[in-house]
């Protein structure tokens, strides 16, 4: 049945089309179209803006799903409608083999010679405008842009459904980096980095977790992803920039640390949200710490065991409610040594650090953390409770608007002795912490303290991007 064009002649709020055409440039090939219309009301004249999917990336989560266009949309603010243009994938394409490589060349080969020939699809599938700024024929020019990551090569490991979370992916990917020249000695003069990833499909532009793989007894430079070459997780390294600006926070509390440690203490962290379970591993096995996690999603921490290191005998984990555990680890810790499944239900002011990577379960809010559950269920204050009196409250922040921010600021301002920020530095992700005491400068500097082995571990750059508010 032919598409009635007249049907994009509007906005329609959330409305999704699908459908292929013959390829102007290959007639017996043919070429993938999606529509999505903003689902937030219109403030204005309506803004379109197309997207050329990436060569042989078409099957991609991001590109094939409505989540993943919304997702995509989302990331334009301003934009009204998003058209997205990619071949339509064929069982001969290289895309349907198990190891799949890119090659950017081609993919800009492909955009230049459709680009001026898709000019006309694209004034159909515009909405009509009122004629005002002199634009021809009641149309306005539609930018035409690109997707652009290092992406190489990518793996399929394995795609499961979790209760909660709905789909995700498993995949291993070669990356293009921008080492520095001592972590390009560090990595066998190779400019590549293996990770292994984990998305979910409701949020598939997303990566919940990412590790660094290290290929068994050979130089990196010499492997390709789908080799039959082992790749092993290494849990010493964090990836993600936000986790380890979320580490970086613990400076706060160095000197506190440091006298638990030569009292013969482990510092302990409770962890809401584990992913894969980087930053629980790192916690445990590069600093130390007792760890507690909490997940809601029993398959999401199948998947953490089995593809991302997660050592459930070194770290307690609790399947359930984050913000009902924290409740009951505030109001029933008389329950704490009833069971092992509640062995992190201790004696209060018992936690060190309190790290919050929760994000909001609907998409249709954009990528947003923590959920709205952790204002309006007065989370913050439990999670005051079961601090020790040095401890700190770590929530990554990522904002879908700055009222939001705000706040959760306000909130923790009238709970919290002091706050501080960590701008991780890419546009999305700020580290808000909650100081439960004023913060003490170490007399000690000792050279084998806590705060000296934090510098060694990360980027001393998120050490100076703390800054109080």
């Amino acid at each position: 049945m032919a598409l009635d064009v007249k049907v994009f002649e509007s906005i329609v709020p959330s409305r999704f089309l699908s459908f292929t055409i013959p390829r102007p440039d290959l007639r017996l090939r043919l070429l993938r179209i999606a529509v999505l219309d903003s689902p937030f009301p219109l403030r204005g004249p309506s803004q379109v803006a197309a997207l050329f999917v990436p060569l042989n990336r078409e099957s991609d989560w991001i590109f094939s799903t409505e989540a993943g266009h919304l997702q995509l949309l989302l990331s334009f603010p301003g934009i009204s409608r998003l058209v997205l243009l990619g071949r339509n994938p064929t069982a001969d394409d290289p895309d349907s083999s198990p190891v799949t490589c890119y090659d950017e060349s081609q993919g800009t080969q492909f955009l230049e010679k459709l680009r001026s020939m898709l000019k006309p699809l694209l004034e159909a599938l515009s909405p009509k405008t009122d004629g005002a700024g002199g634009l021809e024929n009641g149309f306005a020019d539609v930018p035409i842009c690109e997707y652009v990551d290092n992406v190489i090569s990518r793996r399929v490991l394995t795609t499961s459904v979790g209760e909660f979370v709905g789909e995700m992916l498993v995949e291993d990917v070669e990356l293009e980096m921008e080492h520095t020249s001592a972590e390009c000695d560090e990595n066998h003069g190779s400019n590549r980095d293996f990770r292994r990833q984990l998305r979910f499909k409701r949020m598939p532009n997303l990566v919940q977790t990412e590790i660094r793989l290290i290929p068994a007894l050979v130089s990196s430079s010499s492997v390709e992803i789908g080799e039959n070459v082992s790749l092993k997780p290494d849990c010493g390294v964090l990836v993600q920039h936000y986790f380890v600006a979320m580490v970086a926070s613990l400076s706060l509390i160095a000197n506190c640390i440091e006298t638990q440690i030569r009292n013969g203490l482990r510092p302990k962290a409770l962890c809401l949200g584990i992913g894969g379970g980087a930053l629980l591993s790192f916690l445990r096995s590069q600093l130390g710490f007792q760890v507690c996690g909490v997940e809601m999603d029993k398959e999401v921490l199948r998947i953490a065991k089995q593809y991302f290191g997660l050592d459930d005998n070194e770290i307690t984990i609790h399947v359930g409610d984050a913000f009902d555990f924290v409740d009951e680890l505030a109001g029933a810790r008389k329950q704490s040594s009833d069971s092992k499944e509640n062995s992190c239900l201790i004696e209060s002011g018992s936690f060190d650090v309190v790290l919050v990577d929760l994000d909001s379960s609907d998409a249709w809010n954009g990528i947003t953390a923590p959920p709205v559950e952790f204002l309006e269920r007065h989370t913050v204050f439990a999670a005051r409770s079961i601090l020790a009196e040095s401890g700190i409250l770590v929530v990554n922040v990522v904002p879908s608007i700055r009222l939001v921010y705000d706040d959760l600021i306000q909130q923790c301002r009238g709970i919290f002795s002091e706050l501080y920020e960590i701008d991780v530095g890419n546009g999305e992700n700020f580290i808000l912490v909650a100081k439960v005491s004023p913060v003490l400068s170490s007399a000690d500097d000792s050279r084998d303290s806590f705060s000296d082995k934090l510098k060694d571990l990360i980027s001393g750059k998120y050490l100076d991007y703390i800054r109080k508010i």
